[in-house]
């Protein structure tokens, strides 16, 4: 008996979308919605973007649409897809096709008709699924069977799919984190360990965003154990090898239990040694953003705070401290605290502490000093940089006083230190 999802895809009853399977499934021709948006609803899990497969030509779409009043982008026309936007909301549009030649990253395409060999040369069984404008599933892959039981699977010869494209090892553990359920499919395990070697035909931008969408999963720390298993975490992150993965899982389950937001990069930086030369290694080879690479240094770099630091003292580490990088420290400390208190007391008490300095410090606001260098030169001291040592000098003063020396009292002060300049 047919599946539908059509009680379950409100997406599906959209106006502009249903105009638009219509105006392509006419003379002949056919079009069904495709990927993501079929196997998320299937997994109960948020909707993002629409694909659309059809039988039409890339010509013949673009020439449809217009007629209908969609907008038209010939986005990568070539390969057979074209953007089609109503309503603000994209479609993309690609024709059936099959792969003629592939390098290992990117196909030679021919279109096709035969919605059975589209299906065939897609990467996953839960990824080939598509469903007709009233609802109902196609599957011409066996995908709904693994939807069921959340195994995700390889079409047909894992180490043929590998070879068309070897992101798709990283694919393969990153659909794995998202949707996976026990233990990966054996041989596409093995086809990936085989076929490791692979990655390094592919561009770090490639490899650095499969990594940060594997990261952003619910809960990541079993692919990432799989990955290490299959030499696959070492080949992208060497950092990690002796380093270890083993604070992934307290710092998730501090995540779920404090309600933190799922943070990619803190959980990156759970599985690295604290090493600006080896973090700037890392960003350079994986082409990490600025910003990115920043982080995890003001982490590295950040010493996490002594065990019964009060918050006073706190305070006058965070003035002259990145909160950022605090933050992050913090954070990856409590998550190790809260792991270890299972069966260590002393650990429950850090545990409480930490979550003590992270609360203080997500309301933390940083004190202006009250001079200038102005004030300082007002004092007679000539320019240079005995005004920067003054002035250091004050606000070292300022900052043990725990910020509480006024104006005036450092006003008061300053003729002492301009003598000693």
């Amino acid at each position: 008996m047919p599946v539908s999802i059509a009680d379950r895809a409100p997406w599906l009853k959209d106006a502009s979308l249903q105009k638009l399977l219509a105006v392509l499934s006419t003379q002949g021709e056919g079009a069904r919605v495709v990927g993501g948006a079929v196997r998320n609803t299937l997994l109960g899990q948020p909707v993002g973007d629409l694909d659309i497969a059809t039988t039409c030509l890339p010509e013949e779409t673009a020439r449809r649409a217009l007629e209908a009043g969609f907008k038209v982008v010939p986005t990568g026309i070539e390969h057979g897809t074209v953007t089609v936007i109503a309503e603000k909301h994209p479609y993309e549009v690609t024709t059936l096709r099959v792969d003629v030649d592939t390098d290992g990253r990117h196909a030679e395409v021919a279109f096709g008709r035969d919605w059975q060999v589209d299906a065939r040369r897609r990467d996953f069984t839960i990824n080939a699924l598509y469903v007709e404008a009233d609802g109902t599933i196609i599957d011409p892959v066996g995908g709904l069977a693994d939807i069921e039981s959340r195994m995700l699977r390889f079409i047909g010869d894992p180490e043929q799919r590998i070879r068309e494209d070897y992101l798709r090892i990283l694919r393969f553990f990153r659909f794995f984190a998202w949707y996976g359920k026990g233990r990966p499919e054996s041989e596409g395990l093995k086809a990936c360990a085989r076929l490791k070697d692979g990655l390094a035909r592919l561009s770090a931008e490639r490899v650095w965003s499969e990594l940060k969408k594997l990261l952003a999963a619910p809960d990541p720390s079993r692919a990432l154990l799989w990955m290490r298993q299959a030499g696959v975490l070492t080949a992208i992150l060497p950092e990690s090898e002796k380093w270890g993965i083993d604070a992934i899982h307290g710092l998730v389950k501090t995540e779920q239990d404090l309600h933190w937001d799922v943070d990619p990069l803190l959980r990156l930086a759970s599985m690295i040694p604290p090493s600006t030369e080896r973090i700037d290694e890392l960003a350079s080879r994986l082409k990490l953003s600025n910003n990115e690479r920043d982080r995890l240094n003001n982490w590295a770099t950040t010493p996490p705070p002594q065990p019964e630091i009060s918050e006073a003292g706190f305070a006058k580490k965070l003035y002259r401290g990145n909160d950022q990088g605090m933050g992050d420290r913090l954070r990856l400390s409590l998550a190790s605290a809260r792991a270890d208190a299972i069966n260590d007391n002393a650990a429950m008490m850090r545990a409480g502490h930490l979550s003590k300095l992270l609360t203080f410090l997500e309301s933390y606001e940083r004190p202006k000093f009250p001079l200038s260098g102005g004030d300082i030169l007002d004092s007679g001291l000539d320019k240079g940089p005995a005004i920067g040592e003054v002035h250091r000098a004050l606000e070292d003063e300022w900052i043990q006083s725990g910020f509480t020396l006024t104006r005036d009292d450092l006003l008061a002060k300053i003729p002492g230190y301009v003598g000693k300049a």
